[in-house]
């Protein structure tokens, strides 16, 4: 049976209101949950960056659900630090925490200084931070030169339970490639011929673990209001790669979302104010062979939604 989570975007809602909401949404509920983990939004109308690591401990404290957090290390994060905050949740919370790798966005790398490498760069150094990552968390020792650089270092404090690292991917390519070294899949709604064929690219060439799905939508009371809050909030996150990966900070992704429509943004989000649209929509997910679909309102007020979601739509799905 596909469990339904919810999805916490830091970009959008401060720490506290997003950990009230979750602890909402587990009482609604919602089986699950996941966030994202960004320096910065990707609108100055989204307004907040929190740090996902601090706000996980709370989370997951705070809560029994299970989470996971989509990640990028390699330049903002070095993977040995990346593998000492994986560890640290996975031992005080046993089996209920995971992390999606993915080669991550300029808007949140440039802080560091560095330059943004070309996109197979950035792939090799992906490989290179999970193969880090892995080897620290098995309790090796690890060194390394090249693209991740790591002298000596070793995990003190290492979880008895080995939390999952699944690959994060928006295109067939990537989520054959992710086939390769990942514990699951994680990737985000798209045409059903697309996500069909990502989920065969990713078990056809031997994926493993779980498949999981984010799911972009909008819900309100009418649908002008469902319309007005996705366009709002998500009219600069309609842009496929290599344009989302390339902007540097959240005034270019506004400048270059004023002249998207609504009817692109309602190409990436499930907008409806029906609640039967959005079990039809959520219902085709589960029939392609998601085994998690993580639910995302892209409003920043969370509470109605987790509520009429709660009480009409999940247990419909289950049904």
């Amino acid at each position: 049976m596909t469990d339904y989570g919810i999805h916490c975007s830091h970009e959008q809602i401060g720490p506290a209101d997003l950990l009230t909401a979750v602890i909402a949404a587990e009482r609604a509920g919602f089986d699950a949950a996941m966030c994202s983990d960004h320096f910065s939004p990707w609108s100055e109308r989204q307004g907040q960056s929190a740090f996902a690591w601090s706000w996980l401990g709370a989370a997951l404290q705070a809560t029994n659900l299970s989470f996971g957090v989509v990640n990028a290390p390699g330049q903002r994060y070095h993977p040995a630090i990346i593998a000492q905050a994986i560890s640290t949740l996975a031992t005080m919370y046993p089996g209920r925490f995971w992390a999606a790798l993915g080669t991550g966005e300029y808007s949140n790398e440039h802080i560091t200084g560095e330059p943004w490498p070309r996109k197979d760069v950035r792939s090799a150094r992906l490989l290179a931070s999970v193969d880090v990552i892995r080897g620290l968390l098995e309790g090796k020792e690890v060194s390394r030169e090249g693209l991740v650089a790591v002298d000596r270092a070793k995990l003190w404090t290492r979880p008895q339970v080995q939390p999952a690292l699944i690959g994060a991917a928006v295109s067939v390519e990537t989520a054959k490639w992710c086939a390769t070294w990942a514990d699951g899949l994680v990737t985000v709604n798209a045409p059903e011929q697309r996500l069909r064929e990502m989920i065969a690219a990713y078990r056809d060439n031997g994926g493993r673990g779980p498949v999981c799905l984010q799911v972009h939508l909008s819900w309100a009371g009418t649908q002008e209001e469902a319309e007005a809050i996705a366009y709002d909030q998500w009219r600069t996150n309609v842009f496929p790669p290599p344009i989302c990966w390339d902007l540097e900070m959240a005034e270019h992704f506004d400048v270059v979302g004023e002249s998207v429509t609504l009817e692109q943004v309602k190409k990436v989000v499930n907008v409806s104010a029906d609640l039967d649209q959005h079990i039809e929509w959520l219902r085709g997910y589960a029939d392609l062979g998601f085994d998690r679909i993580y639910l995302h309102h892209v409003g920043q007020d969370l509470t109605a939604f987790i509520e009429t979601f709660g009480a009409k739509v999940l247990p419909s799905l289950r049904s």
